[in-house]
């Protein structure tokens, strides 16, 4: 191993970045409470990475240890939707309303669970409305609390389709209403679902900021309410949408919204007037953050802090098909058991032994000891060293990244000492050499914790949050030195012309610009097949590239650079088969090795000594042609036509 490769196979106990001076300056700004751990995470976090526990979660592995998580059960979501006749009105002519942005930005969250969770539930609540179908006045039940399915994105789509003018007549809207009545409509829709819930969470869209300005009894109803909510654990979030003169979040939602460590910051976001600008903020608030896991790390002899591991990006691949009954058309839910071949009784767990050939002997294990076996350490992580951050190479790279940040309620301090950790980490320019062990039965890892600073954008927004990128270093043996061929070297002509060729064709890269055509068109095919459309809508290849436009660029470029480089009878379109021989005559290759042919007698003195099986199939191809055998062409059918034809 060179010296890139010595931070996989020995730690540098010579560095000045060793634990003791970086703990102590941590516990220096600790001890001095000026540094306040501010870590929001960034609302756009994948949700396809997180993993959790819920009642339809699949089986843990063999051996696995079960986890303790925070969060079990369902996640639950209502829209709570005002109607009054400010929703419908558009500022400009050409400018959808407010509530046509609502209804669009809530069909694509029913369509986006049916494929990413389906088992979360979602409901819709309009307020404000002239007609009722429940307790209280004004408030419009439109979907119960359940799982999203294609039956609820149809009446969303006839729901839009009636305009402002199909609405009034099946809802209507009224000046005459009660927010508090409205979230305490939400509450009950919680309270009747027999499920447990993990998360419950109430999204109120709203362009009117200051609803009960003329009563302040109801506007303390509210109040009230909004605080009985989230002290049963209920997260409500505003949407605000653009008005005329500004939406002042300070005259009334400021009290109602749920407050959460700098909130005030998230209120200053601009109302939404695009739709491209409200699903975002709609899709950033209704994913969760869910922990992979919850460890502990180690700083040394008794200091010792809580994270949790995320994933952040995660690959999105197509659903696994389930096998269906076929006269009920429900899930079929497969369980194996084990029975004794020689009696065909059921065998029990404690029946079963695990074993191991070592030495043609038999070692038959308990199934205590092969856990005891599979347990290296307890999962965690433990520090043991830093090292400069241009220590770590970009070939180290053997697997996805995950993300680690402070869990404050596992371990009280925790997010002050990841904070101060991680300054340190950021001024000296270092990263922390740590030992990972996941889960109980998984051998530990090396990894590298690189610190990451946190970025807001314009309107003091997160974009990215402050904590480490857990890299998973290689061991010695997962990295290989290659043995390159001989590469015919380009001249400074051939160069040139390539670099305008770059130039030209450069473009700014953005990997959510791509879709996977392939994962578009099997959900684009399932959806049109849900809800009954002709045909499924089109979708947009970004993949393949625009020919028109890299031939309008290049020009002349294209010419040049086959004189260049190619000679002047290539054909591109052809096989190039006699352009290939002629290379390899002029260059002094080997030409193709002839078969071999071999004689009766050896042959037959292969027969006689067992070992025809030594001989390639091409070559008993040409014996059997030799001879005048009929054959197949596998290698024992070649075989046994020469073996008979000796042996008679």
């Amino acid at each position: 191993m060179d010296g890139d490769h010595s931070i996989v196979t020995k730690i540098d106990q010579g560095k000045n970045y060793i634990f003791n001076s970086c703990l102590f300056a941590a516990c220096l700004l600790i001890r001095s409470g000026i540094f306040i751990c501010r870590v929001l995470f960034v609302d756009t976090m994948a949700q396809w990475g997180e993993y959790y526990q819920n009642e339809d979660d699949p089986e843990q592995e063999e051996g696995e240890a079960p986890q303790e998580w925070k969060y079990t059960g369902r996640d639950s979501l209502i829209f709570l939707v005002d109607a009054s006749e400010s929703m419908f009105q558009c500022m400009e002519e050409d400018e959808q309303s407010p509530f046509e942005m609502t209804l669009q930005c809530i069909r694509s969250v029913y369509t986006s669970k049916i494929i990413s969770s389906e088992h979360d539930l979602l409901a819709l609540v309009f307020y404000a409305s002239r007609e009722q179908n429940g307790t209280f006045k004004h408030v419009y039940v439109f979907h119960n609390l359940d799982t999203p399915g294609a039956r609820r994105v149809l009446d969303l789509d006839n729901l839009q389709k009636k305009s402002q003018k199909g609405f009034d007549e099946l809802i209507g809207s009224s000046a005459q209403f009660s927010l508090g009545e409205a979230l305490w409509t939400c509450s009950n829709l919680f309270s009747d679902v027999k499920l447990r819930l993990s998360h419950k969470r109430v999204m109120l869209f709203t362009n009117e900021d200051n609803p009960h300005a003329g009563n302040g009894e109801l506007a303390r109803q509210a109040r009230t309410k909004a605080s009985d909510l989230r002290e049963t654990g209920v997260v409500l979030d505003l949407i605000h949408l653009r008005k005329p003169g500004g939406f002042d979040v300070s005259l009334f939602f400021r009290d109602i919204v749920t407050s959460v460590e700098d909130e005030d910051l998230k209120l200053q976001v601009e109302p939404s007037s695009k739709l491209d600008d409200l699903l975002r903020r709609v899709r950033g608030k209704e994913l969760k953050k869910r922990a992979q896991a919850r460890l502990k790390l180690t700083l040394g002899s008794g200091v010792t802090l809580a994270v949790g591991v995320y994933i952040m990006v995660r690959s999105a691949t197509r659903p696994s098909p389930i096998q269906l009954y076929r006269e009920t058309n429900e899930p079929i839910r497969t369980k194996t058991r084990w029975f004794n071949g020689e009696t065909g009784s059921l065998l029990l767990p404690s029946d079963t032994k695990k074993m191991q050939i070592y030495g043609k002997r038999q070692i038959v294990l308990e199934k205590e000891e092969v856990e005891e076996l599979k347990k290296f350490d307890d999962p965690g992580l433990v520090l043991i060293g830093f090292k400069p951050l241009d220590k770590l190479k970009k070939h180290y790279h053997i697997r996805p990244a995950q993300f680690i940040y402070p869990e404050e309620s596992q371990i009280t301090g925790s997010s002050k000492l990841f904070t101060a950790l991680l300054i340190k980490c950021l001024e000296r320019q270092v990263f922390a050499l740590c030992r990972y062990t996941p889960r109980r039965n998984t051998p530990p890892r090396f990894v590298a914790l690189v610190p990451q600073s946190e970025e807001l954008d314009e309107h003091k927004v997160q974009v990215t949050p402050p904590g480490f990128h857990l890299i998973f270093l290689p061991f010695a043996d997962d990295i290989r030195k290659l043995d390159y061929p001989e590469k015919v070297q380009a001249n400074q002509d051939q160069v040139d012309v390539m670099k305008k060729i770059v130039q030209k064709l450069r473009f700014p890269y953005r990997s959510d610009a791509f879709e996977n055509p392939v994962i578009q068109k099997h959900f684009r095919n399932l959806e049109a097949l849900a809800l009954d459309l002709m045909e499924p809508e089109p979708i947009e290849d970004h993949t393949l590239p625009k020919v028109e436009m890299i031939d309008k660029r290049l020009g002349s470029l294209v010419d040049e650079f086959k004189e260049q480089v190619y000679p002047p009878d290539y054909n591109p379109e052809g096989k190039g088969t006699q352009q290939k021989r002629k290379t390899a005559e002029g260059s002094g290759a080997t030409e193709k090795k002839q078969r071999m042919e071999i004689s009766e007698a050896e042959l037959r003195a292969h027969v006689t000594k067992g070992t025809l099986g030594k001989l390639t199939v091409p070559v008993l191809k040409d014996a059997c042609k030799q001879l005048g055998l009929r054959s197949g062409t596998k290698k024992q059918e070649l075989m046994d036509a020469l073996t008979a034809y000796f042996d008679n």
